[in-house]
């Protein structure tokens, strides 16, 4: 499956070529080569150290980081002197190194919840840094050194599953069976509510002061997701969306650059009807609706008319407009399939830790997408989020290689034959 994976994105690469120059790129072996010995190491280090782990985890990372450089590539085409495939590359090789790191010296996940504190000091520390640097398109989740830039949250949104898992493990009881019911909710007590109106209070501190609505709604929902694992409380559900939702809508109303985001999602076309042309959004669908059932073809698309973040927060509109809605529901599916396969994982492990860990990094994947492709398709305002290991940054594809790295160490530790395999530390045999 690794091979295959590999051998796609190959062919990917080689059809940009062909439509574009009408024969191969000179450096396809090269690219097929580079991409082929980073998924060797990978999987050369899954069946060292964890050789009973998920198969599908790994070989679906490898093809979605390769179609990424794919699609990135054929960008580059369309925009000479500023060509981010090269970097894209290098911080793939990186996030892979990693992830090697991760496989074979954490040898077991329950080590984690030892740093749970410290973990949360540190992810709080990384939100808090951008603050201090100019903003970029209208966000301050940057930290920007001449020509070297970081999204330190990326980093953050892992340590923040850490914590959470931890914190979760140890209090779920109180959380659980505390509280009253009304009506078809079971609501916890006042004094419960405290970390949870803590981490609202930090939501929105985040979305005003780095006007950051992707973010904020991606910390925030996976805490309201693991409290829901921990607890199988839906009042926590109800009182998350309706916090988030209260939180959304003021600074919606307080923020120009997200107001300014929420009136795009509101009328898409509206820039057209005011003769101003077709805005992001506008593209965007523009892109989706030529890419029709089978798509244009790689390099035969015009989504570059998105402008500055084709290759970034749009990027899945060069999927949808190149490889049409076959093409796209195919990324869509891996995407479910590698998010399904870590809620696997979880309900497997029998220590509550590995357990919240494992649904929590899932969880991070499953908001992701369904934050970037909700905006991109306009039907939640667009956050700014990059699509996972697809689009360009380094940030992400290296933290979203570590994410797959604990899946692989948690799925290894659930599937490990033996009554004790995934006993809590302690346990009794």
């Amino acid at each position: 499956m690794v091979a295959g994976a590999v051998l796609i994105a190959v062919l990917g690469y080689i059809e940009v070529g062909a439509n574009l120059d009408g024969r191969p790129p000179s450096d396809a072996a090269e690219y097929g080569a580079a991409l082929g010995v980073l998924a060797l190491a990978a999987h050369v280090a899954v069946r060292w150290r964890a050789p009973y782990a998920d198969p599908l985890l790994l070989p679906i990372a490898v093809l979605l980081n390769g179609l990424g450089l794919v699609v990135i590539y054929r960008l580059d085409r369309a925009t000479p002197g500023s060509e981010a495939a090269p970097a894209q590359l290098l911080w793939s090789a990186l996030g892979v190194a990693l992830f090697l790191l991760v496989v074979v010296l954490l040898r077991d996940h329950r080590v984690l919840r030892r740093y749970a504190y410290s973990c949360a000091l540190v992810a709080l520390v990384l939100l808090v840094l951008p603050i201090f640097f100019p903003p970029v398109y209208g966000s301050r989740i940057w930290i920007t050194l001449g020509p070297f830039s970081i999204q330190p949250g990326e980093f953050a949104k892992i340590l923040l599953a850490v914590f959470f898992a931890a914190y979760l493990a140890v209090h779920r009881d109180a959380l659980a069976l505390t509280g009253r019911r009304i009506w078809r909710f079971q609501l916890p007590r006042g004094r419960v509510l405290g970390p949870v109106l803590l981490i609202w209070a930090a939501f929105v501190g985040v979305l005003v002061l780095e006007t950051d609505l992707g973010t904020s709604l991606l910390f925030f929902g996976l805490f309201v997701i693991m409290l829901y694992v921990a607890t199988a409380r839906s009042g926590w559900i109800a009182i998350g969306l309706f916090l988030a939702a209260v939180g959304a809508v003021g600074v919606g109303w307080l923020s120009p650059h997200v107001h300014g985001r929420v009136t795009d999602w509101l009328d898409p076309l509206g820039s057209i009807a005011a003769g101003q042309g077709a805005n992001q959004i506008a593209q965007s669908l523009f892109a989706f609706a030529w890419g029709g059932m089978l798509g244009a073809g790689l390099g035969l698309g015009h989504s570059i008319l998105i402008g500055f973040a084709a290759k970034s927060d749009f990027i899945l509109a060069t999927v949808g407009e190149e490889l049409g809605l076959v093409g796209l529901t195919a990324v869509l599916l891996l995407y479910a399939l590698l998010i399904s396969r870590g809620f696997a994982a979880g309900i497997a492990l029998r220590d509550p830790f590995g357990r919240l860990l494992a649904i929590g990094l899932a969880a991070i994947v499953g908001l992701q997408v369904f934050v970037v492709a909700g905006g991109v398709l306009a039907l939640i305002p667009l956050t700014g989020m990059t699509l996972p290991f697809i689009a360009q940054g380094g940030s992400s594809v290296v933290t979203n290689w570590i994410i797959v790295a604990l899946l692989v160490r948690l799925s290894d530790t659930a599937r490990r034959p033996g009554p004790d395999a995934a006993a809590p530390v302690g346990a009794r045999p």
